[in-house]
């Protein structure tokens, strides 16, 4: 792999302009070579326009949801390496030359940063024990983890599969078929938003429910109406 490699950084949004505002902020202090798209899919807010304050970030729009975003950002990009980062996620210094050194590996399909809550209380650093297990037992990342790997790799598999839920698991499914999964040491801190929201109780055990279902042959749109009523 060239030592000039580019890193191109997907992050799909639906109004975070102010999540968004942190993620691209830590970003500014990359060294490795990166670029970065924002792909909107129909903010009313000021997302746009924090996207565009900042240097070496586009804005694409997209239809809405996950997947088509992420597979659209792809297609907008020139990297070699692909990065899908969530808006609410605070990378660490260094998070771009741990993705260009992980994927040096030839062996090595799919990466993903440690999972970490943004916050002090204890709930928060047994949710990501459980998370770490999940990941170690069953090499099974999600999203929010930052899933990255080469754009060969990406377009063997087709992209993210268009479902409204777990497209990020289904992707991590094809990649390690071909290939083994990068655990990163690196932490990458995420809002706590949604699992304070919901409770972390509910939200942890309404996903491990899912994801159960999910193995059981349920199907990706089923799952996502079970989600909204639990």
């Amino acid at each position: 792999m060239s030592g000039s490699s580019l890193v191109s950084i997907v992050i799909p949004v639906l109004d975070e302009e102010r999540p968004l505002a942190r993620c691209l902020a830590a970003l500014t202090s990359e060294a490795a070579p990166w670029e970065a798209v924002v792909v909107d899919g129909g903010s009313r807010d000021r997302t746009r326009e924090v996207a565009r304050s900042f240097e070496g970030v586009r804005v694409i729009v997209a239809p809405r949801g996950r997947a088509r975003q992420m597979n659209a950002g792809a297609a907008g990009t020139s990297g070699e390496l692909l990065w899908f980062l969530h808006a609410d996620c605070v990378p660490r210094p260094g998070a771009v030359a741990a993705i260009r050194r992980a994927l040096d590996d030839p062996g090595t399909s799919l990466g993903a940063f440690r999972f970490r809550l943004d916050g002090d209380r204890r709930a928060y650093r047994l949710l990501e024990y459980g998370v770490a297990a999940r990941v170690r037992l069953f090499g099974l990342p999600f999203g929010d983890q930052g899933l990255f790997l080469r754009r060969a790799t990406f377009d063997a598999i087709g992209g993210f599969r268009d479902v409204p839920l777990f497209e990020d698991v289904y992707l991590v499914r094809e990649a390690r078929r071909r290939g083994r999964l990068a655990r990163l040491p690196m932490p990458l801190p995420t809002s706590p938003r949604r699992w304070e929201t919901r409770g972390l109780l509910r939200s942890s055990g309404t996903d491990l429910a899912l994801l159960v279902l999910e193995r059981l042959g349920v199907s990706a749109a089923r799952l996502a109406r079970i989600r909204e009523r639990a």
